[in-house]
């Protein structure tokens, strides 16, 4: 089946990303997670998104959905990360450790995942492209893809290498849409240029979306004051041509009740309400926020432990809101919890996997002076 085949229709506009699951002390949630997921599929919709190396969510996601549910009525998407292999036997092994996870069977949607500069040669040498089309010819993946976090020079070059793959799961917000680090207009013009659909990651910008400065919380409210922000984040790009779907990494039951509100009816932006966004462009181009998303890639190999992710959260209650004591006071329980800012030795690790392309070190910097 190519990408011309793959159609909206059969997942819905809406996707259920897997990172963020609620979590029940150290674990996963299991049973406020299966509440969750019969919501989703009782709303229509079918895409669940997880990966390889998402701690727990490819075993809970069998206990929450493969276990309870028909094969048919739902389609899974899981990952490899080369990044994390050492051999390309290990890298082969993501595939089948996900299908043990999982319990599926098959994978619908497969993705390689996370491809930038620095690691997208991995993929090459040890032969990924071949393998994911093997294992799809074998019928134990359905359909093929590649998530992305670079520019679009790269993109169009993986895609003219590549012109057999069904599909592209791209970071696509309306906050990112000009930034220069990430590209998501750029990018999704290449993907639709060579024919792709699109999968679409951090529509609401790791939650950033859903909490965006007053100016924009404003301009919402006005013209819609029982509309949630994240609304108008995920509506955004559900509106664009060519999206398969758009994952939201939800974390209970009530961000999923939201989304299923304004998403099993998806009524695309009208003019009115694109101009309102074109408006929280221009105010978000002022901003001086660090675009972390939390995704938490940055800490796995941080010889300090640094928690990356809550030292810039805090920072941008600062950057974005002007909290500057609640701001302090963030970073002040940071500091008594263990290392901070300032243990950063330089490794530059956390530079080398951040899909925002963050220069961490220089930030933390910064954050610790400041805060």
């Amino acid at each position: 089946m190519n990408a011309k085949e793959l159609r909206p229709e059969d997942t819905g506009k809406l996707g259920f990303g897997l990172m963020r699951l609620p979590r029940k002390g150290l674990g996963i949630d299991v049973a406020q997670t299966s509440q969750m997921v019969d919501l989703f599929l009782e709303a229509g919709f079918t895409y669940f998104d997880t990966a390889h190396v998402y701690p727990g969510s490819e075993e809970a996601i069998r206990k929450a959905l493969v276990e309870r549910h028909p094969r048919e009525s739902f389609t899974l998407a899981t990952k490899l990360f080369a990044m994390t292999a050492l051999s390309e036997k290990a890298a082969r092994q993501q595939f089948t450790t996900s299908l043990e996870r999982t319990g599926a069977g098959y994978i619908d949607y497969y993705l390689l995942h996370t491809l930038m500069e620095n690691n997208y040669r991995k993929y090459e040498k040890f032969h990924l492209w071949d393998f994911v089309q093997e294992e799809k010819e074998k019928g134990r993946i359905r359909h093929v893809g590649f998530s992305f976090h670079d520019g679009p020079e790269l993109l169009e070059k993986i895609l003219q290498a590549h012109p057999e793959v069904d599909f592209v799961q791209l970071q696509i917000n309306y906050a990112d849409w000009e930034r220069p680090s990430v590209t998501s207009r750029a990018n999704y013009e290449v993907a639709r240029k060579h024919g792709k659909q699109i999968v679409v990651m951090e529509p609401v910008k790791g939650g950033a979306l859903a909490k965006p400065p007053k100016e924009i919380q404003k301009m919402f409210l006005d013209y819609a004051p029982n509309r949630s922000f994240a609304s108008w984040a995920i509506r955004f790009v559900a509106s664009l041509e060519g999206i398969l779907t758009v994952l939201s990494g939800m974390s209970n039951v009530a961000q999923m009740e939201d989304n299923l509100s304004y998403m099993k009816d998806f009524q695309p932006l009208n003019e009115e309400e694109r101009q309102i966004i074109r408006k929280a462009q221009e105010i978000l181009g002022r901003s001086a926020t660090i675009p972390c998303t939390g995704c938490g890639y940055c800490m796995k190999g941080c010889p300090k432990q640094i928690p990356i992710p809550e030292v810039f959260a805090a920072m941008n209650r600062r950057l974005g809101d002007g909290q500057l004591a609640e701001a302090s006071e963030a970073y002040a329980a940071i500091r008594e919890k263990g290392p901070a800012a300032d243990a950063c030795v330089a490794c530059g690790q956390c530079e080398n996997v951040c899909p925002q392309h963050i220069p961490v070190i220089e930030k933390l910097k910064e954050c610790h002076e400041a805060l």
